[in-house]
C-alpha cells in the first residue's frame, strides 16, 4: 500500500476521532513525508559513509602526492641556486 496524500488525510481524520486533534497531529508528524521507499535506512547511511571515506582517502592521497612532488621540485631548485651561488662566490 502506498501512502499518498488522500490516505494520509483519511488516517489523520480517523486518528482525530480516536485520539483527539493534538495527539493525532503528533502521531502524523512521525510519519515520513514521502513513501517508505524514499526513506534512507541505516544500511544506506553506512554504505554512504564508507563511500565518502574511500573518496576522501583517495583525494588525500592524491593531495599528498602533489605536495611531495611540489616540495621535491622546490628542493631541486633551491639546491641548484645554492650551487650557483657557491660558484659565484
Amino acid at each position: 500500500m502506498v501512502l499518498d496524500e488522500r490516505s494520509r488525510h483519511a488516517l489523520h481524520t480517523r486518528l482525530e476521532e480516536i485520539l483527539g486533534p493534538d495527539e493525532a497531529a503528533t502521531l502524523m508528524e512521525h510519519l515520513p513525508p514521502v513513501g517508505w521507499a524514499d526513506v534512507a535506512t541505516k544500511r544506506d547511511l553506512d554504505h554512504l559513509e564508507g563511500k565518502i571515506q574511500a573518496d576522501l582517502r583517495g583525494e588525500l592521497i592524491a593531495f599528498q602526492r602533489n605536495i611531495i612532488a611540489w616540495i621535491t621540485g622546490l628542493n631541486a631548485v633551491l639546491v641548484g641556486l645554492a650551487f650557483a651561488a657557491a660558484k659565484l662566490a
